[in-house]
């Protein structure tokens, strides 16, 4: 009989549905209950980890990298991810690990931490709390203390108009309409004599450009500096009086110092070693270099060229004033880092026994790009060098309205195809410091374009790395 009952309550099929239901509830709970939980448990370790990324970067700002202190660092850190990870649904505020790793100007901040986030049911997992953990690490390199020795090209060349236009009114001004003939009338480039008079006989055609309201590259320069050293408005610190440079050592809290000079025949000094500020003191002093007249550079005798652009010199000169550069930071018994700011066309113009890169040009007179194995060899003792590359004019239709045969004769073929991409600015591109090389147009902007490269060289960086 009971056997019987057994039989048909198995056959029996009414009301199964609820019987399945009652049975599905159990698991069904408990898949739901742990999905909410896990949901929730991940929302809050992002969040965990983004007060973790926060915590890091904010150990490696510049302020934070002037710091020798790793218990500061730590603190630091510390107290910017509490700010953060202080979110509901955890058992406590996590207190995170910090790790402070110094090799050299680098530092490498790790921020890591465990958690638990409460469980909504805990009876169905088992536990009251979800465990979380995670890590941050940024690295960044402290902007290093830096002397910079800046070198202005002041030849000759430097001497061309600003702009287009400014060339063609320096051609118009010097025309050969002038009573006094010269070979350089029609004067658009590097033409400043001061025995020759254009106008009739009393004004050089330096004089010239100057009653006429033309500017000329050097002038562009002299701005550019003068941006650097003495008055910037962009500083995005306020309070910070001075140039670009002032402000890029408050922002980067580093000390820098500056030099001036200017290059021609030779290396001619400014302002040695000083702070930018006494630096800038001198930009005004910034000019080009004299020509007496036609085939003569310095005396009215025993002239037999009208060479007047030496860099190789004016780096092996340079190059031997300055010190064996340290690493830069605020360790005692540490030195700054030496930099070499170099403006120029970048085409020698010299007395020379032997020209490889060039030819000559009569009277043992080499013109040519510049020679880069110097650069090599200061490069080598740690100096970097850093080069604005102000192209070099292609002096010949249409860019200017009379071609200058001088040029398509011995220059023009370091210059194709453009001015940006021949032997010229190719050298010059050698002789800089890996992503420390810039060029600027005949009429382009070279403050911007120092300043730009300037904070490039001067600025830290900091990233995360996971």
């Amino acid at each position: 009989m009971l056997r019987g009952l057994l039989l048909r309550f198995a056959r029996d099929r009414e009301a199964n549905v609820a019987i399945m239901f009652a049975l599905m509830m159990v698991p069904t709970i408990y898949l739901l209950g742990m999905a909410l939980d896990y949901t929730q448990a991940v929302r809050r370790q992002e969040q965990l980890d983004a007060a973790a990324d926060a915590a890091a970067i904010a150990s490696v700002r510049p302020a934070m990298l002037t710091q020798t202190s790793a218990t500061v660092v730590q603190n630091t850190a510390a107290t910017v991810f509490a700010a953060k990870a202080n979110i509901p649904g955890l058992v406590s505020v996590p207190v995170p690990t910090v790790t402070v790793t110094d090799s050299g100007l680098q530092r490498t901040i790790q921020v890591s931490y465990t958690a638990q986030s409460i469980n909504n049911f805990p009876s169905f997992l088992g536990a009251a709390a979800w465990p979380l953990k995670g890590s941050a690490t940024a690295m960044a390199s402290s902007a290093p203390n830096m002397n910079f020795y800046l070198l202005m090209d002041d030849s000759p060349s430097m001497g061309i108009g600003a702009t287009a236009t400014d060339i063609s009114n320096l051609i118009a001004a010097t025309s050969s309409t002038y009573q006094k003939a010269s070979s350089s009338q029609n004067c658009g480039f590097a033409c400043h004599e001061t025995n020759i008079a254009h106008d009739g006989g009393t004004k050089d055609n330096l004089a010239i450009a100057r009653a006429n309201n033309i500017t000329l590259r050097i002038d562009l320069v002299t701005s550019a500096v003068n941006q650097l050293l003495n008055s910037w408005s962009n500083c995005p610190q306020s309070g910070v009086s001075g140039g670009v440079m002032q402000c890029m050592s408050a922002l980067n809290n580093t000390t820098y110092q500056a030099a001036l000079y200017t290059f021609d025949l030779g290396l001619n000094t400014l302002a040695s070693l000083t702070t930018p500020t006494s630096a800038g003191t001198k930009v005004s002093s910034i000019a080009l270099m004299p020509v007496v007249y036609q085939n003569c550079v310095v005396t009215t005798t025993n002239c037999k060229t009208d060479n007047g652009t030496d860099i190789v010199k004016a780096l092996t000169s340079l190059n031997n004033l300055m010190p064996t550069p340290g690493l830069g930071s605020n360790t005692s018994g540490d030195t700054p880092q030496e930099v070499i700011f170099l403006v120029t066309d970048g085409v020698e113009d010299k007395i020379s026994s032997t020209c490889p890169n060039g030819t000559f040009a009569g009277n043992s007179r080499c013109q040519q790009p510049l020679d880069t194995s110097i650069c090599t060899t200061i490069k080598n003792r740690g100096i970097k060098i850093a080069i604005l590359y102000t192209e070099y004019l292609q002096l010949k239709t249409p860019n200017i309205p009379v071609t200058d045969n001088w040029y398509m004769s011995w220059i023009d073929t370091y210059d194709e195809p453009t001015s940006a991409t021949g032997t010229i600015a190719k050298n010059l591109q050698s002789c800089a410091s890996s992503g420390f090389f810039s060029d600027v147009q005949t009429g382009g902007d070279i403050s911007t374009a120092l300043t730009n490269l300037f904070i490039k060289v001067a600025s830290s960086t900091a990233s995360l790395v996971q």
